[in-house]
């Protein structure tokens, strides 16, 4: 068997938020509560739109995969997260920290990726309506969303294989609450800078391209908008706006993390709290309290079911 492609660290030391044990108790029963809120937020969400009849179009199907890929995706480091704030010491094997780093960046470039399908499905209905339910029908939705997840695990399949060829050794402590590629690549016992550059260059062409592709697609609709007088343009308008806030939410925290040199930052763990924790929570608030038609539908199905709560 080839040595260089056996790893003699065999698990590795998460430094995890905050040292202090009250804080990481008080943390637990914050991120326990935002947790919750994520998984019934988007379970919601998937539920509304499967039993509401009046949501049955693209755009919803697309919106209640997102709601799925969200719960995923946030269930890949906050259920770790929350039981090492019990436990001392925060260890995580190797192989469980491949597939951490392999889920994290599937499911998060995924979700990329359906946000240009969802930017696709807006720009048809804006600027081709006539043609809407032929270019966005029901085929080729789950075409764009089978090319989403196929896309997002090309890109993780490319970060878990240039880091899983390096060699390991020791240190084997990461100053993080879960293993981030950039941080586990400083780790090796040998010289990254070839594997730091690929690194770069792929998680670059997915963020940055798409970040800038998603404005340029928005900007333009938004125009298109100004100067149209069909009916339905201020709910249009606001979908839009929604998507844009949406993105930039998700955007702001990546390019910060994934898209400059592999040097460590101070903030670095609370920036990736918020793209891995309060990304995912925002995402139901922000498209319940902006989508009319989804919230009067949550409502319906909540008094239906005599749930009574406050949206």
């Amino acid at each position: 068997m080839n040595q260089n492609n056996v790893s003699e660290v065999s698990e590795f030391i998460l430094l995890g938020l905050f040292p202090v044990k009250e804080v990481q108790l008080a943390l637990f029963f914050l991120f326990i509560h935002f947790y919750c809120f994520i998984l019934l937020g988007n379970i919601l969400i998937i539920l509304t739109i499967y039993l509401d009849y009046h949501l049955a179009s693209p755009m919803y199907f697309f919106l209640a995969n997102l709601s799925f890929l969200d719960i995923c995706y946030c269930s890949v480091t906050l259920p770790k997260m929350l039981g090492d704030f019990l436990r001392q010491p925060k260890i995580i094997s190797y192989g469980g920290c491949m597939c951490q780093l392999f889920f994290l960046h599937f499911l998060g470039a995924a979700e990329i990726f359906l946000l240009i399908a969802m930017a696709y499905d807006r720009y048809v209905a804006i600027c081709k309506p006539l043609q809407y339910f032929h270019l966005v029908s029901g085929s080729v939705c789950c075409m764009l969303v089978g090319a989403s997840w196929i896309g997002g695990f090309i890109h993780a399949i490319i970060l878990v294989m240039l880091t899983h060829q390096l060699h390991f050794c020791g240190p084997n402590i990461l100053d993080n609450f879960f293993c981030d590629v950039h941080q586990v690549i400083r780790l090796a016992c040998a010289d990254t800078h070839r594997v730091e550059t690929l690194t770069f260059i792929n998680n670059g062409l997915v963020i940055l391209s798409s970040f800038i592709l998603l404005l340029i697609s928005y900007g333009i609709l938004l125009m298109k908008l100004k100067t149209s007088t069909t009916l339905g343009r201020g709910k249009a308008t606001s979908t839009c706006v929604t998507h844009i806030i949406l993105i930039f939410v998700m955007f702001t925290p990546a390019i910060f993390l994934y898209t400059r040199p592999l040097v460590p930052l101070f903030i670095d763990k609370v920036v990736a709290v918020f793209l891995t924790v309060i990304f995912p929570l925002l995402n139901p608030v922000i498209y319940t309290m902006r989508n009319k038609e989804i919230k009067n539908s949550m409502k319906k199905l909540i008094e239906k079911y005599g749930l009574w709560i406050t949206l």
